[in-house]
């Protein structure tokens, strides 16, 4: 099989897309959605691009941190971030977010959360896809995957918390 670069999972939220982006633009709730995510650490109160923050995560027994900077945040439209480490690009993390209407008038939202790896892009590449897997646990070939499922996860946790009224 080969290896992917680039993964992305859409579900639809019975909300707008305000509510939508205030759940996922701001990284310090994120470990309220994600299954990786434990803590973040935001320079600044507000989220805007340029804001530098810390992820902290978790996978099994091990623990590592991201270095995180944000590229994109305009509400209700969409949140992205890069993630390197040493210095060195890993990845490219956002979220779409876009008016789809019910059709009785009702708010609904597609919320799509895309992750693309950067590792193939850089001289570091091979060192950083090494402290990737001791830390993590997972050899880059299998973090597409990992991924995935962690991005179903974190869109249900979302889309539930959303349309229960936790988003602002």
């Amino acid at each position: 099989m080969e290896r992917e670069w680039v993964v992305e999972e859409s579900v639809a939220v019975e909300a707008g897309p305000r509510a939508v982006y205030a759940a996922v633009a701001d990284p310090r709730r994120m470990r309220e959605w994600s299954p990786e995510v434990f803590a973040a650490w935001v320079r600044g109160r507000a989220i805007v691009p340029g804001t530098r923050f810390v992820g902290f995560n978790r996978l099994g027994w091990r623990v590592w941190f991201t270095t995180c900077q944000v590229t994109v945040a305009v509400p209700g439209e969409a949140f992205a971030f890069r993630v390197s480490s040493f210095g060195m690009p890993v990845a490219l993390w956002g979220y779409r977010i876009e008016d789809i209407g019910g059709g009785d008038g009702a708010p609904r939202t597609r919320l799509t959360e895309y992750w693309e790896d950067l590792r193939r892009d850089n001289r570091g590449a091979a060192f950083v896809s090494l402290l990737g897997k001791l830390f993590t646990g997972v050899p880059a070939d299998g973090r597409a995957a990992v991924n995935r499922r962690g991005m179903r996860a974190t869109l249900d946790r979302v889309r539930s918390g959303v349309e229960k009224g936790r988003a602002g």
